[in-house]
C-alpha cells in the first residue's frame, strides 16, 4: 500500500519534471508567426511538444499502481516545477502568494496521498 504510493510519487515526480521542461520550451518557442512552416521549424516548440508526450509515459505507468483520483492530483506538482524553472530560466518573480500556493499544493498532495489507501 505505502509502496504503491511511493511508486506513484516517484513516477509522477519524473513525469511532472519532464512536463515542466516541456512547458518551458513551449514558452521559449512560443510562435512569433502563426504559420505551419514556422511552427514546424521552431526546434524549441517541437522539443516542448516532445517533452510533453514523453511525460505521459511515467504518468500512464503510475495509473497501474493507484486510482486515478489519487494519481491525478500529483500532476499539480508541475505548478511547483514550472515556478522554479520560470524563476531560473525566465527570471520571473516568485512573490509571497506564489510561495503560499506552493505550500497549499504540497499540503493537498500530502493529504490526498495519505488518505488514499493506495
Amino acid at each position: 500500500m505505502l509502496n504503491n504510493l511511493l511508486i506513484v510519487f516517484i513516477l509522477n515526480f519524473v513525469s511532472t519534471w519532464i512536463g515542466a521542461f516541456g512547458a518551458l520550451f513551449l514558452k521559449l518557442g512560443a510562435p512569433k508567426k502563426m504559420t505551419i512552416k514556422y511552427l514546424i521549424r521552431d526546434y524549441k516548440l517541437m522539443l516542448g511538444i516532445l517533452l510533453y508526450v514523453i511525460s505521459t509515459v511515467p504518468f500512464l505507468i503510475s495509473l497501474k499502481f493507484a486510482p486515478l483520483s489519487v494519481v491525478y492530483p500529483f500532476v499539480s506538482m508541475s505548478y511547483i516545477w514550472i515556478m522554479i524553472l520560470s524563476r531560473i530560466f525566465l527570471k520571473e518573480n516568485i512573490n509571497k502568494f506564489k510561495k503560499w500556493a506552493v505550500a497549499l499544493i504540497i499540503i493537498g498532495i500530502t493529504l490526498i496521498g495519505l488518505s488514499s489507501g493506495a
